[in-house]
């Protein structure tokens, strides 16, 4: 295939010329930093469901023992250890990756960025993507895979996911049907098992990825506690919204703490904090992403995503949000 042509959305393949890869990449300057505002425009729920079923992402299980060495973070003394990679989940740059999506990858990767985490693959076949992910240098563990897509298209789903190079097939959102009662979630839980195990024969893992209505109380019960009793810890791990959870008024340390090995993954953004929690960028808020980032290490998180669903300028917050977790200690 000639990997200088792809498929775009709405029309017939054109040649586009794809940006250099970079011969050095190296972390942002501060210098480069734009500012950005502190109270970026509302964030609603209904935004990334309407993205994702706008894309129409059918283009494209978790067994977990004891830690391995998560591929996240250095090793090193307390106080002193750092990330070793830092990714990003795309849908933070979304509207410039659906104008250019190759450009926007190189200048990711020139931030200092190794891996990303996709939402959509705005019109592009797999072997495609795979391409554009070696020539930048990146890698893509994870994606953003609408529920929709279990009960539909699971098989294509994951033999995509197979050419792209994906570990986890992350479920990002639940619709009302879905989550609407607690045998609801139960039911919901034994649908993740299932996909999970489909997943799992593939080599594949599947995840799945909260905001903050996984912890409204619902009969008495929380949600999210339902999803971790009810899914096989086996087959279905988490990936915790740091963001969310602290929003809904919860703990990050005390889920990683008393379900050791279920969270494979972080989505970092940052709060301005209570009442409103503006989201801002990684290190400009009030979260502890020292503390959970040493909890998250003991616990078995392998990779950490910066996100932010609604930047000011997307490519400049993801450039601070670098800059504050590439040099963080913990």
């Amino acid at each position: 295939m000639d990997t200088t042509a792809h498929m775009i959305d709405a029309g017939p393949r054109r040649r586009e010329t794809l940006p250099a890869a970079p011969a050095q990449i190296a972390p942002v300057r501060p210098a480069d930093h734009i500012a950005i505002p502190s109270s970026p425009p509302p964030v609603t729920l209904q935004d990334r469901r309407s993205f994702l079923a706008t894309l129409g992402v059918a283009a494209l299980g978790c067994a977990t023992g004891d830690p391995a060495p998560a591929a996240a973070f250095r090793t090193g003394a307390v106080g002193s250890r750092k990330l070793n990679r830092v990714g990003v989940q795309l849908y933070t740059v979304r509207a410039a990756a659906a104008k250019d999506l190759p450009g926007t990858l190189a200048r990711i990767a020139e931030i200092g960025y190794r891996d990303v985490e996709f939402a959509g693959y705005h019109g592009r076949l797999p072997v495609e993507i795979r391409d554009l992910l070696a020539r930048y240098g990146l890698r893509a563990p994870s994606s953003h895979i609408p529920v929709a897509e279990i009960r539909g298209n699971w098989q294509k789903v994951i033999d995509d996911a197979k050419v792209i190079g994906h570990e986890y097939l992350t479920i990002p959102w639940l619709g009302d049907t879905d989550r609407a009662t607690v045998d609801t979630w139960k039911r919901t839980a034994s649908l993740f098992n299932q996909a999970a195990f489909q997943a799992k024969g593939a080599g594949l893992k599947f995840a799945y990825h909260n905001h903050d209505f996984e912890f409204r109380t619902v009969a008495g019960v929380v949600p999210f506690d339902v999803l971790l009793a009810e899914t096989d810890p086996k087959l279905v791990t988490f990936e915790m919204d740091i963001y969310w959870v602290v929003r809904a008024g919860r703990d990050p340390l005390e889920y990683l703490r008393r379900f050791p090995n279920r969270f494979s993954m972080f989505h970092a953004k940052d709060s301005g904090g209570p009442p409103k929690h503006d989201m801002v960028e990684v290190g400009k808020g009030t979260i502890d992403f020292r503390s959970i980032l040493a909890e998250g290490m003991k616990a078995g998180v392998q990779h950490v995503f910066v996100e932010h669903d609604q930047p000011a300028d997307p490519l400049a917050s993801i450039a601070t949000s670098y800059q504050y977790l590439s040099t963080l200690e913990f």
